[in-house]
């Protein structure tokens, strides 16, 4: 059986191109990998690194009488020297402090769970209360 000839110049073009072309393909995949090379070197993570001190240290803290110390709880409530103050007594107090011992630093100890907006609050109050030297430890880890 004769076959026609449009047919046998079809088979015989499949035959020659039973390939696939992946140059395209490998053209997109180096532009990908370009791509996340560059933006990968531009991003940068912002983060604040927190250390805790040794456990003799803190104890030394603790003695010290020339250091104030500002706990945020968990619930929001502010203390200061293990008495519950308002909000708005935070300026006060540390204007008392600062006036006995100009170069005392107070340290912030806020949960972890504490309200942001109460913590910034309190070193707003102390930074306004003659301060400049304030530390944030966290607590409750």
């Amino acid at each position: 059986m004769r076959r026609l000839g449009r047919y046998s110049a079809m088979e015989e073009e499949d035959e020659q191109e039973h390939g696939i072309d992946l140059a395209p393909m490998l053209d997109f995949v180096l532009n990908l990998l370009i791509f996340f090379i560059i933006t990968a070197a531009f991003s940068k993570e912002l983060g604040l690194v927190l250390s805790r001190p040794p456990p003799s240290n803190q104890n030394k803290q603790n003695q010290d009488d020339s250091t104030m110390y500002i706990a945020v709880h968990r619930n929001g409530e502010i203390s200061i020297d293990q008495r519950v103050v308002d909000p708005d007594a935070v300026r006060a107090n540390v204007e008392r402090f600062h006036a006995e011992k100009p170069e005392g630093p107070v340290i912030v100890v806020s949960d972890v769970k504490a309200p942001t907006g109460v913590v910034v609050g309190v070193m707003d109050e102390v930074r306004q209360g003659g301060v400049t030297n304030v530390s944030i430890a966290p607590s409750g880890l």
